[in-house]
């Protein structure tokens, strides 16, 4: 197969008229949409909207909650082991913490455990992958926090509420906009590079929905530098870590509570077993169910193995029924379609156009509203733009970044996103780029309190993995601060918790009683969880060019 390269004619001629309008739309003020004209595109367009893509939960603590068909197959679905297949008597790690995960949330848990006075040896991090590997370190934007003399937490909290669609929980929303100044303060400490003006003030932009300039960034490298001053954290307290090992079922004991779990060693397929007075639950999203067919942003890891693993031990989850889909995700050329096109592009001054050239929609509004105009322009108006293997999509005018901003802005503030197109010989300065909304995050998840302690005894859980802080859409730059915020209260809570705590004799029984509960409701045996990795080989090849509408 002939790889395209650049922009084959029947997408200049689209191109061309865009550049015709360029003059007329650097001049021109565009308003947002009323609250009626949001509601009205969502209801309409948004793939969320879509009753017939979802089925109520017929088991567990969750029992009638609405969720996507993807996430409702994994969730009820029977565990990979029994108890007569571990012996559970034969401890393989004995710590004090376990953390599930190697992201941002996790690594945070681990270092804020330390600080709390938890020896590193009794602490003991798994991960599927390596350490880092995740949706944390693909993070490009940036991370919000109201450290400005012109905003504040209460305005920060406002815009939080308003764009989650006021579904949000206020005690987690409180507690993310109240350590965000400190948490952006910690980071510039450790060694966090990020954007600043010559005099060493730090430079803040808008992201979509928000009132005031409080996004912080590293270039469109955020997500990337703060894993790596993080991780350096982590490494530099002697925190010990098994990669390529996930955990495949929370343990539990004899009074009730979590108590560690049983890994997976993904290279050699032996089982372990680690007993743990608290367990913090850092699995993050579900990017890779492709919720809906969509192309997704995540890590190849991402497959909601924490959701599954702590249901069935009886955590609730909470906004499940509401998935991110960011507006836009590459859709041309078809090696990256999916990979994030950070808001900040848009932040910076590139406009969303349709085949003609038009401005249809303002650049900044929030995440779902934007993507479901999008949508609604490409599968509603007939103003997409036609890619040659059938996908449809919307220009990003990126060629206006350095117009309104000046010379080198592009190169300088969005390094990562001006390579990515380079190798396929697109120049965003020069010419606009191709989006159409991707699956981005997940909006719910484990309901836990403003310390991240779950309904479950011994059981805590930080970042994506959880739900309630962005009620039913996040705003951007909020993923990045509440894996900081949660992650580290999470910690702090486990660390606390295990001073004190005793576990008892380790046990299954969990598993079996979920069990039998899926075969009372007929749930087919066929079905396992968690995921672990997901499958593309043979008839489950995603087509990213695939039509989903």
């Amino acid at each position: 197969m002939k790889l395209i390269k650049g922009y084959p004619e029947s997408m200049r001629e689209s191109i061309e008229k865009v550049e015709k309008t360029r003059e007329k739309r650097l001049k021109a003020q565009y308003k947002q949409m009323s609250l009626e004209e949001r509601d009205d595109v969502l209801n309409k367009y948004h793939p969320d909207y879509k009753p017939e893509v979802k089925r109520t939960l017929s088991v567990g603590p969750s029992k009638g909650e609405i969720v996507p068909f993807e996430v409702a197959d994994l969730i009820e679905s029977y565990p990979r082991i029994s108890e007569k297949d571990i012996d559970l008597s034969n401890i393989d790690y004995d710590v004090d913490l376990l953390i599930i995960g190697g992201g941002g949330a996790g690594t945070m848990a681990g270092i804020w455990a330390t600080y709390e006075g938890i020896d590193p040896e009794d602490i003991l991090m798994t991960t599927k992958l390596r350490h880092g590997d995740s949706n944390s370190i693909m993070a490009q934007g940036g991370i919000q926090a109201a450290d400005k003399p012109n905003d504040s937490p209460e305005i920060h909290y406002l815009d939080v509420i308003g764009g989650g669609h006021f579904a949000n929980e206020p005690d987690l929303v409180e507690a993310l906009v109240s350590d965000g100044p400190g948490v952006i303060k910690w980071f510039e400490e450790k060694g966090v590079m990020f954007d600043k003006q010559k005099d060493g003030t730090m430079i803040t932009m808008h992201g979509g929905g928000t009132s005031r300039k409080r996004m912080h960034s590293a270039k469109d490298y955020t997500g990337m530098e703060l894993l790596r001053v993080i991780r350096d954290e982590f490494i530099n307290l002697s925190i010990p870590a098994v990669e390529f090992s996930p955990a495949i079922e929370l343990l539990m004991d004899d009074k009730g509570q979590v108590a560690g779990a049983v890994l997976f060693n993904i290279e050699t397929h032996q089982y372990y077993v680690v007993r743990a007075k608290s367990t913090v639950m850092a699995t993050g999203g579900f990017g890779r169910l492709h919720i809906q067919g969509f192309p997704t942003t995540n890590h190849y890891g991402a497959t909601a193995d924490g959701l599954a693993m702590a249901y069935r031990c009886g955590a609730r989850l909470r906004d499940m029924d509401s998935v991110q889909y960011h507006p836009t995700g590459a859709a041309f050329p078809e090696q990256i379609v999916g990979l994030l096109i950070t808001e900040k592009v848009r932040g910076l001054g590139a406009q969303p156009l349709n085949k003609e050239g038009e401005m249809f929609v303002h650049p900044l509004e929030p995440r779902d509203v934007e993507s479901a105009a999008f949508i609604k322009e490409c599968y509603g108006a007939g103003g997409g733009v036609e890619t040659p293997t059938g996908m449809q999509g919307i220009w990003l005018d990126s060629p206006m970044i350095n117009m309104i901003k000046g010379e080198g802005v592009t190169e300088r503030e969005l390094s990562a996103m001006y390579r990515m197109f380079k190798r396929f010989d697109i120049n965003m300065v020069e010419d606009p780029i191709l989006v159409f909304p991707t699956l981005h995050y997940q909006n719910g998840g484990i309901v836990i309190d403003a310390n991240g302690a779950t309904e479950v005894k011994g059981l805590f859980a930080g970042g994506e993995v959880t739900g309630g802080v962005h009620g039913k859409n996040r705003l951007m730059g909020n993923s990045l601060l509440d894996y900081s915020v949660f992650g580290r209260r999470a910690g702090i809570s486990a660390a606390r918790h295990a001073k004190k705590a005793s576990v008892g004799k380790l046990t299954l029984a969990h598993v079996t009683k979920y069990s039998e509960q899926l075969k009372k409701a007929g749930v087919p045996e066929s079905r396992k969880s968690p995921m672990i990795l997901p499958e593309y080989r043979g008839k489950n090849v995603l087509s990213r060019a695939i039509d989903i509408f």
